[in-house]
């Protein structure tokens, strides 16, 4: 072998490293160096590189423009379908406006037509809504989706339901102020009279209606049950939306429950109005300057017959009058020696004025009823109760009005009293006081006496006949105006009603007009203040009620309830002095008092009409403000929603009441009973 060829040694790499040279061994030989790949770019084409780069960036590219398609078309479609959903709920904003303007024209063919044209353009756009329908399980805004299909169902049940009211009204329609072409529409010369006639007789065609309707409501009802305000901002732009949609949610609800309870009510309605034979009812007024229990102190009671709808007034006279026939059996609470005194403090017994001292009316009424027999009066088939805000609302409509004898009386407001005229002459012709001067030649003869002595309120019969008559001959153009009147005072509990019948009263409760202190299964509040000597002075008080709810995460409720009575006027020893008032405020029965600050004396917890009662006296001066600070814990837990029932006082006004549960707030002046539902 050939020396100059080096062997080949296993344990050796082949190829000897050279750095950047060639080697010549001690024999001569060439020794070729070592390749090292880390060291040189062979082995990868730098083309082909660029080429693989190149491949995963379009890849990357690809992707993201497929995406962004898909986006695109996503949005594309997204848009398309909202602005048809757009376009469409324009024509049926425009329908509703039409809707609006043709009740206001209070002409009702054009509401029935302008009803049919809402009701397509609803049913159009519940047709394009459905397109959007599939967003419903978008978070958060999938909701409000939701909420909108079920208040189309909701919008479509109510307008079947305007339809059945429409044709059930029509025969009535210039009582509620609107024009019809109705053959039974009233002609021009008719008089309020004539058309309770009417009503009289047609009464029995509405009950039919009332199952329909109360069918429609349910339904409403059941789809308006999904909303919950709470899921909405407070505002939106700085527009209340909470708040609003919180009050349309309540307003049907009231009205809802009118609308189920009014079938039994509208059964009762003809008996009540002695189409079906005679009615004789006891007529009390209470004067809800001097606030009681049920709305304020009987001051006076008048009998009337009642048949084929007309009133016929047989007596009126002065509580006290009755009371002198009455020889007190009943045991009177503590309180009344206390602040009310007088003939009290010898005798605790009940006298009938203030024997409407249980805030419910009917329990009350049963009780005077049953003791008023023993004073001659008997055969009464219910009892009414009004106060003085109705004769008030009734003069805004009809006008001043001339009673024979007494005058003139309006509601115009006048400096002596700040009041309307009427209340002012009511207030001045029953407290003139004096002496009686007897003479000494001739036993039982007065030789002087303050004037109406004998019938401080002999005025309040001859008064409530001339608005009687004044109402029923107004011709039938102010129909609408007095029946808006009438409702409101029923509404606002300045009319109350007890009949003797069983299934009467049944009704009567039911529809709410009966004074009663209701169960409910949630938070309840009744605050029901009594004036035990303190004059008119009610003429000025204000009522403010704050709430503070606190709910803890296991759901137990701890309630702070502020209560401030506030008497701007001065004092002037007739109509305003100082105010002792009884305050009881019924509470969820169970509820646990915390504490309970100013007032000046408490009373221990009791419980009545199911209810617990936290109960204390205190007394406001004129120009005075008193303030009252209960803290208490609802005997149950609340899970998902809590609910509140606030009944209101017959005989207040409109007490301003707010509610805060957490960061919730609601503020409103207490017309009627109301309920309310918070989500928590």
């Amino acid at each position: 072998m050939d020396e100059g060829i080096p062997k080949i040694n296993p344990e050796k790499p082949y190829f000897t490293k050279v750095e950047n040279s060639s080697e010549i061994n001690e024999s001569g030989s060439v020794l070729i160096p070592q390749i090292k790949l880390k060291d040189t770019n062979i082995g990868r084409n730098p083309v082909r590189k660029r080429m693989n780069i190149t491949k995963k960036k379009r890849k990357v590219i690809y992707f993201g423009l497929t995406v962004l398609l898909i986006f695109a078309g996503i949005f594309l479609i997204v848009g398309g379908l909202t602005y048809n959903v757009y376009r469409q709920g324009l024509k049926l904003v425009s329908s509703t406006d039409k809707l609006k303007v043709a009740a206001k024209s209070q002409d009702l063919e054009l509401v029935k037509k302008e009803l049919t044209n809402t009701k397509v353009e609803v049913n159009n756009f519940k047709t394009t809504f459905r397109s959007i329908s599939w967003m419903k399980i978008v978070p958060y805004f999938g909701k409000f989706i939701d909420d909108g299909s079920h208040v189309l169902n909701a919008t479509l049940e109510g307008l079947d339901a305007g339809e059945v009211v429409i044709a059930a009204v029509e025969p009535y329609a210039d009582i509620i102020g609107f024009k019809s072409g109705s053959e039974q529409a009233a002609s021009g010369d008719e008089t309020t009279q004539d058309r309770i006639d009417f009503v009289v007789k047609t009464i029995p065609n509405l009950i039919p209606a009332a199952d329909t309707l109360t069918k429609s409501v349910e339904s409403i009802e059941k789809e308006l049950s999904y909303i919950d305000p709470q899921d909405y901002p407070e505002k939106v732009k700085g527009k209340e939306v909470r708040s609003k949609l919180v009050s349309v949610l309540e307003l049907f609800q009231s009205g809802s429950t009118m609308v189920k309870n009014s079938k039994p009510f509208l059964e009762a309605v003809p008996g009540l109005i002695g189409t079906q034979g005679e009615r004789t009812y006891l007529i009390l007024f209470q004067n809800d300057k001097e606030l009681r229990p049920t709305g304020g102190f009987i001051t006076a009671y008048s009998i009337a017959t009642v048949k084929e709808g007309k009133f016929n007034p047989v007596l009126s006279s002065d509580i006290y009058n009755l009371d002198n026939k009455y020889k007190p059996s009943i045991a009177a609470p503590d309180v009344f020696p206390v602040l009310l005194k007088g003939i009290y403090i010898t005798n605790n017994k009940f006298r009938l004025r203030d024997m409407n001292w249980n805030p419910d009316f009917e329990e009350s009424m049963k009780t005077f009823l049953e003791e008023s027999k023993k004073a001659g009066i008997g055969n009464i088939d219910g009892i009414i109760a009004v106060d003085t805000q109705l004769l008030v609302n009734l003069l805004d409509v009809i006008g001043p009005i001339g009673v024979p004898g007494y005058g003139n009386f309006s509601t115009q407001i006048v400096p002596e009293c700040k009041c309307p005229q009427v209340i002012y002459e009511l207030e001045s012709f029953a407290d003139q006081e004096g002496a009686i001067v007897w003479s000494e030649n001739e036993p039982g003869k007065i030789v002087f006496a303050p004037p109406n002595y004998d019938n401080r309120k002999k005025i309040i019969g001859p008064l409530m006949n001339s608005i009687l008559a004044n109402t029923l001959g107004q011709p039938k153009e102010k129909l609408p105006k007095l029946a808006e009147a009438a409702l409101k005072s029923v509404m606002e509990k300045h009319v109350l009603l007890y009949m003797v019948s069983e299934s009467e009263q049944n009704a009567i409760s039911d529809f709410g007009i009966g004074g009663s202190v209701v169960a409910f299964s949630g938070d309840y509040l009744y605050i029901n203040d009594a004036n035990l000597g303190g004059r008119k002075s009610n003429l000025y008080v204000t009522q403010e009620v704050e709430q503070d709810i606190k709910i803890s995460r296991d759901g137990s409720v701890e309630k702070t309830l502020t209560l401030t009575y506030k008497n701007p006027e001065k004092h002037d020893g007739w109509l305003n002095s100082v105010l002792p008032n009884h305050v009881r405020i019924y509470v969820p029965k169970g509820s646990q008092l915390i504490k309970f600050d100013g007032a000046e004396k408490t009373e221990e917890l009791y419980e009545e009409l199911d209810k617990t009662v936290i109960s204390g006296s205190f007394n406001l001066r004129p120009e005075g403000v008193a303030k009252l600070t209960v803290k208490y814990k609802l005997p149950f837990k609340v899970k998902d929603d809590y609910k509140l029932l606030i009944q209101k006082q017959p005989g207040k006004d409109k007490p301003r009441y707010s509610i805060k549960v957490g960061r919730v707030m609601e503020e409103f002046s207490l017309a009627t009973d109301r309920e309310f539902k918070f989500g928590i």
